[in-house]
């Protein structure tokens, strides 16, 4: 176990073997931290949260010369709320805000600059890519996938092994970066895919399987590849 004597460390904290806190991280009270944990210089985490096993939070991005968006030099720590959860072998991202409530299950993967609103759910091997805005009851159910760049609204319902794409060009540096916008207590089915900037309107339903290339109106809902209407 490594503890920097510059953490600041609240009352009734379990602190698992093996598990780094650097200088700069705040824990508040009530919180549980599995073994083999790492938390990284300028993490903020509430109270009443747990924890699991091997996770990451606080990790930094990095790049190579052929990433057509650099990540920022400039970011501000991971913050954490209150009643938070996050499963095993989690990996979670500087820059990022983890509302009161949340719960992040195992082998997710929360990149930098993403906004997670109170009381949603990413599920068991989830995917959230950067700048992404994921609002209240959201559920994200098992190995979806949520492009950079991404809104999703209130109590918007995302089904297991979803994918979605932000890229029309695919790499070609042609046009700006835009993700899927899934309006408020619209549903998706699972292994349902969405192309680059289309909505799904309030309320919509895509079922399973669909390949969304066009914006879906509020209360539709499609089917089929390409998606349409019934």
């Amino acid at each position: 176990m490594m503890i920097s004597r510059r953490a600041k460390i609240g009352k009734n904290v379990q602190i698992g073997h093996y598990t780094v806190i650097e200088e700069g991280v705040e824990i508040g009270n009530n919180v549980e931290i599995g073994n083999h944990v790492v938390i990284t210089e300028g993490t903020i985490i509430g109270d009443h949260v747990v924890i699991k096993e091997s996770s990451i939070l606080g990790q930094l991005p990095t790049s190579n010369k052929n990433m057509s968006k650099k990540p920022s030099e400039k970011i501000n720590g991971l913050k954490i709320g209150n009643h938070v959860t996050i499963g095993s072998n989690s990996v979670l991202y500087h820059g990022s805000t983890i509302s009161n409530g949340v719960l992040i299950g195992d082998l997710a993967s929360v990149r930098e600059c993403v906004k997670i609103g109170e009381n949603s759910i990413v599920g068991r091997n989830v995917i959230v890519e950067n700048d992404t805005v994921i609002g209240k009851n959201v559920t994200i159910q098992t190995s979806s996938y949520v492009t950079a760049q991404m809104i999703v609204e209130d109590n918007v319902f995302i089904g297991p092994c979803f994918s979605s794409s932000n890229d029309k060009y695919m790499g070609e540096g042609n046009d700006s970066l835009q993700g899927p916008i899934l309006r408020s207590g619209s549903k998706i089915g699972n292994n349902a895919s969405l192309l680059p900037g289309v909505t799904i309107g309030q309320k919509a339903v895509v079922g399973a399987g669909a390949v969304v290339t066009k914006d879906v109106q509020a209360h539709d809902t499609v089917v089929g590849n390409p998606a349409n209407s019934i």
